[in-house]
């Protein structure tokens, strides 16, 4: 009889045995496998009943034949939102360890924006005495488009920066951190008041394209938009129009329909366009080890798992 398994996947090696080495569980029940490509994976999937992953290669999950449980070390699902995985299959996803990571990079870039960070550094290289006034951050709105426990702790942190904060949230169901909170539906109004715009949805079928031209055209020509969520639900053509036209005071990206970004992209040729190479929401071993062995210890005692994924909605 083939032994229980639990496929550890991610593609640094050195990450991947940390996040083997933090792994608890009663009287060593699993045999944990590490791998770090698609041909170590490759062998050892058909014998995994775990798989606890990030990115895990998307072709081999029909070969899963024992697969019964996916934790993903991230966030966001889509990836395993796929028919080869197979439908017994319950996926679960990390909550609760992003959103204080993705407030402070969002209010970083709100700050860095408002307080002219690069002006100021680009004159002390220059060794240049030039007194230009700072903005004020306190009063600006910003939108907040998904309002899940990353969207309200950014919105938390920004209230704490005076910031007026509109959501936008499927249901438009109020709640304390935002002034106001509209429908998917009318999105348009919520960002047409926006200084600053933070997407924290999913990728789902539903919000892909969601910020397009007729979004991008409601936006002040001040407005900063800021993604963090995933690069399909920005339509990236008429937000080059804007940056090329000066409509948009410029946009912090941290993902892309395409990672890494190539080279010859032409975001990397604005001035006012900020590239960061995901890392808005790091998932480190230590943070999401506990996320995990809570889980483990549930699944071996037969209990509801925490933060299961709802496959039909794709979150």
């Amino acid at each position: 009889m083939t032994a229980r398994s639990i496929l550890v996947y991610y593609s640094d090696p050195g990450e991947a045995q940390a996040y083997a080495r933090l792994i608890t569980q009663p009287k060593r029940t699993f045999a944990v496998t590490v791998c770090a490509t698609p041909a170590e994976a490759a062998r050892h999937v058909a014998d995994a009943e775990i798989l606890y992953a990030w990115n895990f290669p998307r072709d081999l999950l029909s070969h899963a034949k024992r697969l019964r449980w996916v934790q993903n070390m991230g966030a966001g699902v889509e990836r395993l939102m796929v028919p080869e995985l197979p439908r017994r299959v319950v996926v679960t996803r990390v909550a609760g360890i992003f959103g204080p990571w993705m407030a402070e990079y969002t209010l970083g870039w709100c700050l860095w924006s408002t307080q002219r960070t690069e002006l100021f550094r680009a004159q002390q290289r220059e060794r240049t005495w030039r007194q230009v006034d700072p903005l004020r951050l306190h009063g600006t709105t910003l939108c907040v488009v998904g309002l899940g426990d990353i969207g309200r702790a950014i919105a938390r942190a920004a209230r704490g920066f005076g910031m007026r904060l509109v959501g936008v949230s499927q249901r438009g169901r109020r709640i304390a951190e935002a002034a106001l909170v509209y429908k998917s539906r009318d999105i348009r109004k919520a960002i047409a008041t926006a200084d600053f715009i933070v997407l924290t949805v999913p990728l789902t079928e539903a919000t892909r394209g969601l910020i397009g031209p007729a979004e991008r055209a409601v936006m002040k020509p001040s407005a900063w938009l800021i993604n963090i969520a995933r690069g399909p639900i920005v339509d990236e053509a008429p937000l080059l129009d804007a940056l090329r036209g000066n409509r948009l005071g410029g946009a912090v990206l941290d993902v892309f329909d395409e990672e890494p970004l190539p080279p010859g992209h032409p975001l990397w040729e604005f001035g006012n366009v900020v590239i960061t190479p995901h890392i808005s929401g790091p998932s480190t071993p230590g943070e999401i080890a506990p996320v995990f062995n809570d889980n483990l210890r549930r699944y071996l005692s037969r209990r509801t798992l925490r933060h299961v994924v709802d496959q039909r909605a794709g979150y």
